[in-house]
């Protein structure tokens, strides 16, 4: 059974599962789709072109699928993606693509904390959280459990690592590598993200082999190249130290050491 409040304004080329709810005064554009079960409290604007899956959860003054704040942006058709179990707090905004990408990609399971924004063309994982007021410039990629503190602003193209912690406030330009915890000014890399490793099941030796990996990367003389050749000589290729290295190999604005 779908619930729509008497105030919300409902276009009715949204195609809205079983089980939607919808708040008071919230407004759904034509050309979005929300799947079984997702709520949406009041005064939204879910705009045309989104996608919303299973099970969501969208509060109040949230703003999803609108254009992009790029004055590259030509009206072009693109997509806001999301998948199931997300949680949308307060007056958070995500907007959708633009022709580069053709679409804004969130995967399940994320929490984006009130006022956090992403821009176009982002592309986040599964149970990433953004705290309150994270802002995203636009293509940012941030894979799986990625946790970043309130208030940090990341600079468009960087790419964060899977697993990794990044503290409150601070300001990323460069790419964050897996598995690592990032703070301090000027920012770098304080250690290995242990606490989130073990939390999530790591076993005690791959741990161990990371360790052996942030002591050649971030706690040598070598510079990067010469750490990742080390790396690949030296130490046994598990699947997270192919993680490591091949997050390396496609960076493209350099990793914060």
């Amino acid at each position: 059974m779908i619930k729509i409040d008497p105030t919300a304004l409902v276009d009715k080329g949204a195609d809205l599962a079983d089980g939607v709810e919808i708040g008071p005064y919230t407004i759904v554009e034509g050309g979005v789709r929300i799947g079984e079960g997702t709520k949406i409290a009041s005064h939204c604007l879910i705009a045309s072109g989104t996608e919303i899956g299973e099970e969501c959860k969208i509060h109040h003054g949230a703003v999803l699928g609108t254009i992009p704040q790029d004055l590259k942006f030509q009206g072009e058709k693109t997509r806001l993606r999301m998948g199931r179990g997300n949680i949308v707090r307060e007056y958070a905004t995500l907007n959708r693509g633009t022709k580069q990408r053709g679409e804004t990609r969130v995967g399940d399971n994320n929490l984006f904390m009130a006022y956090s924004h992403v821009a176009h063309d982002c592309w986040i994982g599964n149970n990433v959280v953004l705290a309150n007021a994270v802002n995203l410039g636009g293509h940012v990629e941030i894979e799986d459990f990625a946790i970043l503190g309130g208030m940090v602003p990341v600079h468009q193209f960087v790419k964060i690592g899977a697993h990794v912690m990044v503290g409150g406030g601070f300001r990323l330009s460069k790419d964050v590598c897996p598995f690592v915890t990032v703070a301090g000014y000027p920012l770098k890399v304080t250690g290995l993200n242990l606490i989130g490793l073990r939390r999530r099941g790591f076993p005690s030796r791959t741990i161990a082999i990371l360790k052996r990996v942030f002591q050649i990367l971030f706690r040598s003389p070598f510079n990067v190249s010469q750490a990742l050749k080390v790396i690949q000589e030296e130490v046994e290729p598990i699947p997270e130290v192919k993680t490591v290295v091949e997050f390396i190999g496609r960076s493209e604005r350099g990793i914060i050491l």
